[in-house]
């Protein structure tokens, strides 16, 4: 009589923390791709590197990290996306010269848009 009684409360306790837990994920998953704009960094790229990581579960990122040459100093900055079927990244070259708006987080540059700067020749 008992076991009638706990084994569904305890399988419907389980169910319930688990689907809170997916929630807080898929939001944290989805507030990855805003970053505030609190600082510009300009500069040439040097070095482009993208990879594809595994966020939770059936959730992945995409972590496009480039290498960028400014006036005093190389500067390493990240974008963070979270891969849905209708995110288009940007296209990033070496040798382009670009202006980027994002902030300073945990020794890096995290930035959210980028632009392509026309270089006078």
């Amino acid at each position: 009589m008992v076991t009638a009684i706990v084994i569904p409360i305890i399988c419907i306790y389980f169910y319930w923390v688990t689907r809170r837990e997916i929630r807080e994920q898929n939001k944290k998953w989805n507030d990855l791709s805003y970053c505030a704009e609190e600082a510009i960094v300009t500069g040439t790229i040097t070095k482009v590197y993208k990879e594809k990581q595994r966020f939770y579960y059936n959730r992945y990122i995409q972590v496009i990290e480039l290498t960028i040459k400014t006036d005093l100093k190389i500067i390493k900055v990240k974008k963070v996306l979270p891969l849905k079927k209708q995110v288009d990244t940007d296209q990033f070259c070496i040798g382009d010269h670009v202006r980027l708006y994002g902030n300073w987080h945990s020794g890096y540059f995290r930035f959210n848009r980028s632009e392509k700067i026309k270089t006078v020749n």
